[in-house]
């Protein structure tokens, strides 16, 4: 199928990480699906990885509801295994450093190939993009890739409308309006002095708030029903459209199964779920970044154990460039849960937690694992780490009201024991609470279907924005 004229022409540029790569292709897919033409772009480092895993990924425009989406890398300016991609106090300025230079090369590469660009959106790990869109004359959008509660909190900061906390008052509270007070530890670790790490990645987001004038729309990857106060209340400062969540969005690929995976999924992932009861296997995944101290993992392991529960527990490999160690299960745990689990290098998560055998989710809690869980009906056991996760977690356990926590982050710098997890594993899974649990995360889900169904809150925020996209292409 090809296309007869050149429609209006969108170019995504995405973070080359997985939580954001994932979120910016849905996004993609859908204005495709809306009739556009899509061009996805990343480095090209990652844009090797997706297209090993897919092969479905090519720069041919591939037919997409009634539009196309197709897909075309930039270099960064570093060697393929460099490791300076994983050691973000480096990579964030290098990685601004060589976009600037090969982005406006890729963008005149349209133009001299008739498909020229109208619109660019980029998430807010890369604020540099909308000043090459600036440049070059473009209208520029944002994908907020985390909560609309996450944008609040990053607002707030930027522009000193509440205290947060600072060195010399490390412990206090922090109250925003339409939001609950976040304790001094339920804050994104990235605007605390001195809570976490990749604190360059707090600054990265934080300059998307001095580019905020040169969006023209900020979409954010939620939905109007489950953070309707937020949403309201940030309305008031910019023009803050939620369409999420994204990876509900229908599917027009004509069989294609276009993914951003970096990772190849376990092909029997889902062969194996289907051999199980109905809610009766823990999930457990902690994201594409987190890496658990071994001693951790080891606990997990011995929970599980102990626990008796049925499990699929992904358990990734970290990158070689990382120079991080492979986790080691402990002696006879494969053989001893040979009939109860299954260890994988990476799931389809999304295909996973709609699986009707999963009966909770142990999570890290990123929004992109958060927003799919809540959308999937299923209930979690938080376990957060850092950045967002752990701001992810108050508001699934004491706003959603779809989780147990586990654990309050890196602030605790504690090993979580095997007890604990036992005991947070059984009240997620089985009594009365499980069941308060499962009829509020069921709630949610069918919240956000309808958000996302055509005349749902999303749908119509999803028509708006392509419709001020088409606006802008005849000015």
């Amino acid at each position: 199928m090809e296309m007869k004229e050149t429609p209006i022409h969108v170019l995504l540029v995405c973070f080359p990480a997985q939580g954001h790569i994932n979120p910016m292709l849905r996004l993609g897919k859908r204005l495709a699906s809306k009739g556009l033409l899509v061009t996805f772009s990343t480095i090209e480092k990652m844009g090797k990885d997706m297209r090993r895993s897919n092969k479905a990924i090519t720069n041919e425009p591939i037919p997409f509801g009634e539009g196309f989406i197709r897909f075309e890398f930039f270099e960064d300016g570093l060697e393929e295994n460099d490791p300076q991609r994983t050691q973000y106090d480096l990579y964030m300025g290098l990685l601004e450093l060589g976009g600037r230079e090969s982005l406006p090369k890729l963008i005149k590469k349209q133009s001299d190939e008739g498909r020229p660009v109208s619109c660019m959106v980029n998430n807010p790990f890369t604020p540099w993009v909308c000043d090459v869109a600036g440049e070059l004359g473009i209208p520029c959008a944002t994908l907020w890739v985390q909560s609309c509660a996450l944008f609040a909190s990053f607002y707030h900061y930027s522009h000193q409308t509440v205290p947060f906390p600072t060195e010399a008052e490390p412990e206090i509270d922090v109250r925003m309006p339409s939001m609950p007070v976040l304790k001094y530890d339920e804050i994104s670790t990235f605007l605390h002095p001195t809570i976490g790490p990749y604190k360059i990645v707090g600054k990265a987001l934080l300059g998307q708030f001095s580019n905020l004038s040169k969006s023209f729309c900020v979409l954010t990857d939620t939905f109007e029903e489950l953070e309707t106060d937020i949403i309201q209340e940030m309305s008031k400062f910019c023009p803050v459209k939620p369409i999420g969540p994204l990876f509900r969005g229908p599917n027009y690929s004509n069989g294609k199964s276009i993914t951003g995976d970096a990772f190849k999924a376990d092909d029997d992932c889902m062969g194996w779920l289907d051999t199980r009861p109905p809610a009766t296997v823990v999930y457990i995944s902690f994201g594409s970044l987190v890496h658990l101290e071994q001693e951790q993992v080891d606990e997990i392991a011995h929970a599980l154990v102990n626990s008796g529960v049925s499990f699929l527990w992904v358990v990734r490999p970290p990158l070689k460039e990382s120079g991080l160690k492979i986790h080691v299960l402990p002696e006879g745990f494969l053989e001893r849960t040979r009939d109860k689990g299954k260890v994988v290098q990476w799931s389809p998560q999304e295909r996973v937690l709609a699986h009707p055998s999963v009966t909770c989710f142990l999570t890290h809690c990123g929004w992109n694992s958060s927003v799919e869980t809540l959308a999937s009906g299923v209930p979690v056991v938080t376990f957060p780490q850092w950045g967002d996760q752990v701001t992810n977690s108050k508001f699934l356990v004491d706003v959603f009201g779809v989780g147990v926590r586990l654990s309050r982050g890196v602030v605790e710098n504690r090993v979580v024991q095997r007890e604990e997890i036992e005991k947070c594993l059984r009240e997620a899974t089985v009594g009365e609470k499980a069941a308060k649990l499962k009829r509020n995360a069921l709630k949610w889900k069918i919240a956000a279907e309808e958000a996302v169904a055509e005349g749902g809150s999303s749908d119509r925020n999803i028509l708006e924005f392509v419709e001020e996209i088409r606006k802008r292409s005849r000015i």
